[in-house]
């Protein structure tokens, strides 16, 4: 079934009766989308997939917007309707091109980080980093957290079990092992937990604003490393200086990244038959702990 079809079918099950078209949109990695019009009311945007992966998957998305405006003071669209098979949210604007847009992220992801400070990493539920489950049992340990739960967690995936050998395997074992030693200690917080520019557009007035979370309690360098690591436009380069003077980044933090950006190469292997590089990225940063 065509993309508008099968959206403008799911709304009109889910008792969005004023809805006459749906206009797909492209960009999404794994879901479908598009922008519904009403009869009366503004434009919405939708969103779902052919196969729902799991009943809770856009409650969980739904959530993550929520807690991302009300704890964490972030624009996200508002969430009009979230049922097994739809997600419905507010419209927002593509990003503008200026560098003074990227310093505004960085004074609202640096607040972010920096109020909603945990005493456990991980979550009240799992949620889901596109169709993939985002494990979040609690522990009051984050290299064990991260290292079982945003690592490891993956290995088992029949994606990653064919791009990784054994050698490389083990590699990831022995690195989870080294990580107090290869990275600081840090507090958790809140966190988008899928932030790359993609996830990144305006609200009306030109503020930045942020979709597709995948949230948890964990160290703010995976946001960090996850905008840091994958493609970003010229002008975003500003984000990365304002936002490491305002929470003291020390000199090291740009090492740090690829190695934080493990977690996400490794979702981007288990998910999609096209991996766009991730598991060379993967063996690369893995070399130093090969034998």
């Amino acid at each position: 079934m065509p993309t508008a079809s099968l959206l403008l079918d799911r709304l009109h099950a889910a008792g969005l009766s004023d809805v006459t078209a749906v206009e797909p949109v492209d960009g999404g990695m794994a879901a479908l989308a598009g922008i519904a019009t009403q009869r009366s009311g503004p434009a919405l945007f939708v969103k779902s997939f052919v196969d729902v992966p799991s009943d809770d998957l856009f409650a969980a998305e739904a959530e993550g917007l929520n807690v991302l405006r009300e704890r964490g003071s972030l624009c996200t669209p508002q969430v009009v309707l979230a049922t097994r098979e739809v997600l419905v949210l507010s419209v927002l604007q593509a990003r503008p091109t200026r560098e003074a847009f990227w310093e505004q992220l960085a004074h609202a992801l640096a607040r972010l980080h920096t109020s909603t400070v945990h005493d456990r990493f991980g979550w009240s539920r799992d949620n889901w980093l596109g169709r993939y489950r985002q494990h979040n049992t609690w522990s009051a340990d984050g290299y064990e957290f991260f290292a079982e739960h945003r690592l490891l967690r993956w290995l088992p995936e029949r994606r990653v079990q064919a791009a990784l050998d054994q050698q490389d395997r083990r590699a990831l074992e022995r690195f989870c092992e080294r990580l107090p030693d290869l990275l600081p200690p840090r507090p958790a917080c809140l966190t988008h937990g899928d932030l790359w520019a993609h996830n990144i557009l305006a609200t009306e007035d030109g503020r930045p604003a942020v979709i597709d979370p995948a949230v948890s309690y964990m160290w703010p360098e995976v946001d960090l490393a996850h905008l840091w690591c994958s493609p970003h436009p010229p002008e975003a380069e500003r984000f990365f200086e304002v936002y490491a003077q305002l929470t003291g980044l020390d000199d090291d933090w740009r090492a740090r990244m690829p190695l934080i950006q493990l977690r996400q190469h490794l979702a981007v292997i288990a998910q999609f038959d096209h991996d766009w590089g991730a598991a060379q990225q993967v063996r690369d940063t893995l070399k130093p702990f090969c034998r």
